[in-house]
C-alpha cells in the first residue's frame, strides 16, 4: 500500500529554486495578480506562457483612449446630423471616411476586448 505522496513523486518532478524572501514575495504577488497558484504560476510562466494580471492595465489604458476615439467621432457625427453650422462644410467624401473610422475604431476595440477576455489556449 502507497500513499499519496509516494504515488505523487513518482509521478511528478519537483524542482527546487532557491529565491531570496523579496523574490518569494514577489512572485506571490504575481501569482495572485495572475489569479493562479504559486506553483502553477511558475509553470507556465517556465513554459514560456505569458503572465497576465486579472486587470491588465496597459489594455485597459487602451480601451479608454480607443473609447475615447469612438466619443469624438460620435461627437462630430452628432454635430453634422444636427445641421451644426460648423459642419456646414462637411461633405458626403467626409461623413464615409468618419463612418469608415467609426468602424475601424469599433474593429479595433474589440480585437482588444479579444486579447483581454479570451485565454491564450483558446487562440
Amino acid at each position: 500500500m502507497t500513499d499519496k505522496a509516494t504515488k505523487v513523486t513518482r509521478k511528478h518532478k519537483h524542482l527546487r529554486v532557491p529565491v531570496l524572501p523579496e523574490e518569494e514575495a514577489q512572485i506571490a504577488r504575481n501569482a495572485k495578480a495572475a489569479n493562479l497558484p504559486v506553483a502553477v504560476f511558475l509553470r507556465n510562466i517556465g513554459q514560456g506562457y505569458e503572465a497576465r494580471s486579472i486587470l491588465d492595465n496597459r489594455r485597459i489604458e487602451e480601451l479608454a483612449r480607443i473609447n475615447g476615439d469612438l466619443g469624438r467621432l460620435g461627437g462630430l457625427l452628432k454635430l453634422w446630423l444636427t445641421n451644426d453650422a460648423r459642419t456646414a462644410e462637411f461633405g458626403e467624401a467626409t461623413i464615409r471616411a468618419l463612418l469608415s473610422k467609426l468602424e475601424a475604431t469599433q474593429d479595433q476595440m474589440h480585437g482588444v476586448m479579444r486579447e483581454v477576455l479570451i485565454p491564450r489556449s483558446h487562440r
